[in-house]
Formats: structure tokens, sequence, C-alpha cells
């Protein structure tokens, strides 16, 4: 018998199981999350589910707040992951396309996972600070709306306003922090468009536009458009 060998199966089985099992544990994390929300999420309650006593399932996750983490971090992968891919969907088309496009994949992932929306941009969990491990997963549409912007700078398809002066310094810096390829009015314009996204679909998703805004999608769509002229994008 080769003993190599022996040893690699039998490891390479024990990671297969240790992913199997961390997964199930997301799984009944997030079952949690839609029930009783992301503040009574309970390691315990997640171990009654599994049949698995507390002590083993920390070695998987040694507090609640590192599940919570995982559970982050993996939300903000899949809204990453579905932006990019309608974006690749639209790679031969005009930036504002591209950028209605990304906007579109936010609102419809966020449609289909409003428990982990709320997860990552509802309100915040009590006693839980996200670590800078959440920060690449966060940044993954921000970084495509960015690039998209900069494609039409660099095409010279882009305009800008001025800015207050009284906003001169803190422009500056956030251009330094995100894109100092762009003009600081542009990044300004950027960032409200950001937070106004997150706006729309969070009002759309929490009930805030209930008897307010009965046709959404057309409505949604305009609103992102009106973002992109806002950052300079035009047709």
């Amino acid at each position: 018998m080769n003993t190599a060998n022996t040893a690699n199966t039998a490891k390479g089985a024990r990671a297969r199981a240790r992913t199997e099992i961390t997964a199930a544990i997301k799984e009944a994390a997030r079952g949690q999350l839609a029930a009783e929300g992301a503040a009574k999420l309970s390691l315990r309650a997640v171990a009654r589910e599994l049949g698995m006593v507390s002590s083993a399932l920390y070695r998987y996750f040694p507090s609640r707040d590192d599940l919570l983490t995982a559970l982050i971090i993996d939300a903000y992968d899949s809204l990453g992951a579905a932006a990019e891919q309608a974006h690749h969907a639209a790679a031969d088309a005009t930036p504002l396309e591209r950028w209605t496009a990304v906007c579109e994949a936010v609102r419809g992932w966020a449609l289909a996972h409003p428990h982990e929306y709320a997860l990552i941009y509802g309100s915040p969990v009590p006693g839980y600070s996200a670590p800078q491990t959440t920060v690449p997963a966060a940044a993954r549409v921000g970084l495509l709306l960015i690039g998209i912007v900069r494609d039409a700078h660099e095409q010279g398809r882009l305009t800008g306003h001025a800015l207050p002066a009284e906003l001169s310094r803190e422009a500056e810096r956030m251009t330094a922090d995100l894109a100092p390829d762009l003009p600081p009015e542009i990044v300004t314009a950027l960032v409200a468009a950001w937070a106004q996204l997150y706006g729309l679909v969070g009002f759309e998703l929490f009930g805030q536009f209930n008897r307010v805004v009965e046709d959404r999608e057309p409505f949604f769509r305009h609103a992102v458009v009106r973002l992109a002229h806002g950052v300079g994008l035009e047709p």
C-alpha cells in the first residue's frame, strides 16, 4: 500500500467533509436570518438544527461574529458575481447601457435574496463590527461602476459639473482613495450615485415604495439612468 497516497486520500476526504459541513452551517444560518433576523443569529440554534453539539460547530466558526462575517462576505460575493455577469453580457454596449445593466443586476439579486441584502445593507447588527476582510467583496459592485465611468472618461464621453468650494477638499480626498485617475467632481457624483442606488433598492425591498411606486421596474430603470446622467454618462 502506498502510504503517501493513502494519507493524501484521507486528507482530501477531510477537506471535502469540512467544506460540506461549513456549507451546511452557513445554509442553516441563512435560514435563521430569514426567520429571526441577523441580530438573533445563534450558534447554538444553528448547531441544534444540524444535530451538532455546540463545541463541534465552534471548530468551524469560533464565534457568532465569525459566522456573520462569513455570511456577509458570501452575500457581497454573490451580489458582485451577479453584477459582473450582467456587465460581461453587456460588454459591447455603451457605458450608459453597461451602467444600467449593473444596476438592474443589483436590484434583481436583492429581490431574489432579500434576507442576505438586509444583512449587508439593512440595519447594523448590534455588537457587530465588520472586519476589513469584508472590504474586497463589498467593493465589487462599486469597482464595476467606477470602471464604467473610467472607460467613458478615457473615451472623452463624460461630462462633469463644478463642485462648490466647501466640498473641494473632501472631493480630493475621496478621489485619492477611490479613483485618482478621475476628476474629483466625477468621483463625488459616483459616491452619491452609489448611495442612491442602494437607497432605491432598499426602499423597494423594505416596503417604503408601497402605495407610492407600483410599476417599479421602469421606475427603477429611469432612476438609475438619471443617476448615470448625474455622474456624467450620456446616451
